[in-house]
């Protein structure tokens, strides 16, 4: 209702005045409410336009299994309205092997994926990365991924600039993750490995050795590092932004690059 007591006409705004509004909801408000509101406003939702970028987080965390289901049904109706536009997708917790590769089979323009805290994607990302030969930037954080993984997703997708991998969850007690991220992506710019505990020195120079364009990296609370001598005298001439491991984390993590 407007001041003079008029009801507003929402349903004749033009496209794309709607558009612009419906644009800043949220995945599960446009599918869920939005859509049902009127024709207009169901047409307008049905653009692939509306669907180039899907943000769909669970802050919650732990959903049953009726929530989870539901929660893939919506992620996979949206990446079919796309129609191969999608670009940007960003889920938490629900994400699995199968759905990845659904998205990866639909979404060959892909240039960011974030599937942080998706515990049920193992080999899905493995299959995925041959398939999206255009992503720059991959958040695995507080996942677990080997890392054979790590050098297939190098390998595959060469335009790789930003990884995040925040307090990941491993499964080996050694620098195997840090030499296989050094081997196989060369051309990262932004690479995120706080809360690592078990990367060393020797880990560290092969990133550096390695990825030879990296200007901003995050090393806080990766304990096993010992910055000093030659090893701090590169890592000062050569990353522009340098998170150390006791530097404060307060702040949400994903905020660390803007």
């Amino acid at each position: 209702m407007t001041k003079d007591g008029r009801y507003r006409d929402w349903a004749g705004l033009p496209p794309e005045l709607t558009w612009s509004i419906l644009s800043r909801l949220g995945t599960v408000d446009i599918l869920e409410k939005a859509q049902k509101v009127c024709k207009s406003w169901h047409s307008v939702c049905k653009e692939p336009s509306m669907w180039r970028k899907y943000n769909m987080h669970n802050d919650l965390g732990f959903m049953d299994f009726l929530t989870r289901s539901r929660h893939v049904a919506m992620c996979r109706n949206a990446v079919d309205r796309s129609q191969g536009g999608l670009v940007e997708i960003d889920i938490w917790y629900f994400c699995t092997d199968s759905l990845l590769n659904h998205i990866a089979d639909s979404s060959r323009n892909l240039r960011t994926l974030r599937i942080a805290m998706c515990h049920e994607v193992n080999d899905g990302l493995l299959q995925a990365a041959g398939k999206l030969p255009f992503l720059e930037e991959l958040d695995i954080s507080y996942c677990s991924f080997e890392e054979e993984t790590l050098k297939a997703v190098g390998k595959s997708c060469p335009n790789l600039k930003t990884l995040k991998q925040y307090y990941p969850v491993l499964s080996y007690s050694d620098d195997e993750f840090a030499i296989a991220i050094a081997g196989s992506m060369p051309e990262l710019r932004n690479l995120q490995l706080s809360g690592n505990p078990y990367m060393s020195n020797r880990g560290l120079r092969a990133i550096l050795d390695g990825c030879l364009h990296l200007e901003h990296l995050d090393l806080r609370e990766c304990w096993r590092l010992d910055l000093v001598g030659d090893l701090e005298k590169l890592c000062a001439e050569r990353i522009r932004v340098l998170r150390r491991p006791g530097d404060p984390t307060s702040g949400p993590h994903h905020m660390f690059w803007l």
